[in-house]
């Protein structure tokens, strides 16, 4: 059904480009690339994630916070923290909002090389422009839904970002399997990772945070290190070698 299909390509694109350009780039720099393709995956970025568009530098910050003080009380989103998932949503809101108004003081580490295009984001961020996606997402719903049961979709479509984020902040801190013996509560959620284009070799991630490729085992499947990989051929991006 088209709209099942539209529903499944917004999923990973969306998640293509949050995996790609906000965690991967601005948060580890496990590559880096030219001032013209950065602006590119910002566009690309606000495109792909809509209405819950976040800000790279915004999430990079509370990311990397996320790595420094993992399990603690100064983790943004620890399910040791929260009642429930919604809470940890609504605590990780509040986080990413503190940061990106700057009524939080950051520390100097977790703001090193990190991306800002602030008139862009200004654009991206308002109210008015979320409210347009939301806007389209209704119309392509209208468009394409042979029944109003489709329409169930529809706010997960409008939170397709949190929803990425709460599937690993919550379940990949509780659930799944570990490769390393760590210090907090990562885990992998399964060993090929078909829904989360890598995001969920959790535990591998944090052992490695800066790596590239998030699997560590053979099976371990990471398909967006491949088109890395790729760019990195076609100097699109500049692959660390520490990554």
């Amino acid at each position: 059904m088209p709209i099942l299909i539209f529903f499944i390509v917004h999923w990973y694109i969306s998640l293509f480009s949050q995996t790609f350009f906000d965690h991967r780039y601005a948060s580890h720099r496990a590559f880096t690339m030219s001032p013209f393709w950065e602006k590119f995956f910002y566009v690309f970025a606000f495109i792909t994630q809509g209405s819950s568009y976040l800000t790279p530098r915004g999430y990079a910050i509370m990311h990397r916070m996320h790595h420094a003080y993992t399990d603690t009380k100064k983790d943004p989103h620890s399910p040791k923290y929260s009642k429930n998932l919604f809470d940890m949503m609504w605590r990780t809101y509040r986080f990413y909002s503190d940061i990106n108004n700057g009524r939080m003081a950051i520390d100097k580490q977790f703001t090193k090389n990190l991306p800002d295009w602030k008139s862009f984001d200004k654009f991206a961020q308002s109210i008015w422009t979320r409210i347009a996606w939301v806007a389209i997402y209704v119309f392509i719903y209208l468009s394409l839904a042979p029944s109003l049961w489709w329409f169930l979709l529809l706010p997960l479509t409008i939170m397709m970002n949190p929803l990425h984020g709460v599937i690993i902040n919550w379940f990949a801190h509780k659930y799944g399997y570990t490769n390393h013996k760590m210090n907090n509560t990562s885990k992998n959620l399964m060993p090929v990772d078909l829904f989360m284009m890598g995001e969920g070799y959790h535990n591998d991630h944090h052992h490695k945070p800066s790596n590239a490729n998030f699997g560590s085992k053979w099976y371990e499947i990471d398909p967006v290190y491949y088109v890395i990989l790729l760019f990195n051929k076609l100097r699109i991006i500049r692959l660390n070698r520490t990554a």
